[in-house]
């Protein structure tokens, strides 16, 4: 009896898989050819996931493993195309929590195996429903270790996706009007219009948030520090960022070339006259050193992840690191300039990854010490911002 049991369990639950599997299968095949192509020529056809359309933008890749939707919403990623290097995508659905802005910034998807089911039972909806919602152009079956290892090789260049044209000679056309990231201003296309709070507005220290592209768990951070933060538009003037008479101000991560906003770099220069404590982040970072007369420049390929290692100059200790930077700031100027001090630099290529003025109360670092998503090891970085604010 127990053997018949057992038969009979076993065969309703394969019966179970097997239709899933198939409903599976009909969706797979059911899937519009998409294909991608990038700059230099090269071409991967693959299957149509998200929204059917044509969609253009730099190509960059992320090694995450988890975290997709906190990337998609990540401003910084604002009109760039992202490759996931994990092999599976959207197994654990979406949820209006993990949005890092007010919805998907990447210009397009990449990846290897999609699912169009989700186990978390948490989850709001599947990732494909998310992406539709959004209208965000995606191609998935392709080999994302051959993709990569191209980039790695030949370096960030733009691409196309395209899932209602797959006419090559059409697409290359479009492909070759798409503007090269060097050069490109695009905070004041992420940033808030207006200003607005975030926190407990009786808190006792005031934050001046200069928003390039803002991530909400950074304000989160702030507010679970008991301080309330104030946001502003990203070509909002000193002199309104003043009259709120913050404690500090923080400059955010964003999108685009740090070269294109002398705006920010300015407001950043008046800041730094005050004396008063300045923390900054990614974008924030290169914006700081451009207004310490550090330049920035465009890297081969960026660091996008979860897992970059950084060495922290002033204890000694390493971190395990979240990083979306496609700029660096000069090592060479850096080592020229008496009033900079390199904090932290990442272990895989030696680049500068923390810095602080030794003549004013500010400092920064390229990576995000949020991690949403990633490891929290250089969390403290609040707190030290926090510490220099009380004094």
């Amino acid at each position: 009896m127990f053997i018949d049991s057992f038969f009979y369990v076993s065969l309703k639950y394969f019966s179970i898989f097997a239709a899933h599997s198939t409903l599976i299968a009909v969706k797979y095949t059911q899937y519009q050819e998409a294909v991608l192509l990038l700059e230099d020529g090269t071409v991967f056809k693959g299957s149509a996931i998200g929204k059917i359309g044509t969609t253009t933008g730099e190509i960059c890749f992320n090694t995450g493993m988890t975290g997709y939707q906190e990337i998609y919403t990540d401003p910084s990623y604002y009109g760039q195309i992202l490759v996931n290097t994990n092999t599976h995508i959207g197994n654990y659905g979406t949820i209006p929590e993990d949005n890092e802005s007010s919805g998907v910034k990447i210009s397009g998807m990449v990846c290897n195996y999609f699912s169009t089911i989700y186990s978390r039972n948490i989850a709001e909806s599947s990732l494909q429903a998310y992406l539709e919602k959004h209208r965000v152009v995606c191609i998935s079956n392709i080999d994302t270790r051959q993709l990569v290892k191209h980039i790695r090789h030949k370096g960030a260049m733009n691409a196309i996706i395209s899932s209602e044209n797959t006419d090559l000679k059409t697409l290359k056309a479009q492909l070759s009007e798409v503007p090269s990231m060097k050069g490109l201003e695009l905070s004041s296309k992420v940033s808030t219009q207006e200003a607005y709070l975030v926190g407990n507005e009786q808190a006792p220290i005031r934050i001046a948030v200069l928003d390039l592209g803002v991530k909400q768990n950074i304000l989160n951070n702030f507010s679970q520090r008991e301080a309330v933060a104030k946001v502003f538009p990203a070509k909002a003037s000193f002199a309104e960022m003043q009259a709120w008479q913050p404690h500090g101000y923080f400059i955010s991560n964003g999108p685009g070339d740090p070269a294109a906003i002398p705006y920010a770099v300015e407001t950043v220069k008046q800041i730094l006259a005050t004396n008063q404590p300045l923390f900054g982040i990614c974008l924030g970072h290169q914006i700081l050193a451009l207004a310490s007369d550090v330049g920035t420049f465009k890297m081969h390929h960026g660091h996008r992840g979860l897992n970059h290692p950084v060495k922290n100059l002033i204890t000694g200790r390493s971190e395990i690191t979240s990083q979306n930077h496609g700029f660096g700031v000069n090592k060479e100027d850096i080592e020229q300039n008496e009033n900079i001090e390199v904090t932290h630099v990442n272990l895989n290529d030696q680049s500068i990854e923390g810095i602080r003025r030794k003549d004013k109360k500010a400092f920064s670092v390229q990576y995000h010490p949020e991690a949403s998503p990633g490891p929290h090891d250089a969390n403290y970085l609040f707190d030290e911002f926090m510490a220099l604010i009380k004094g």
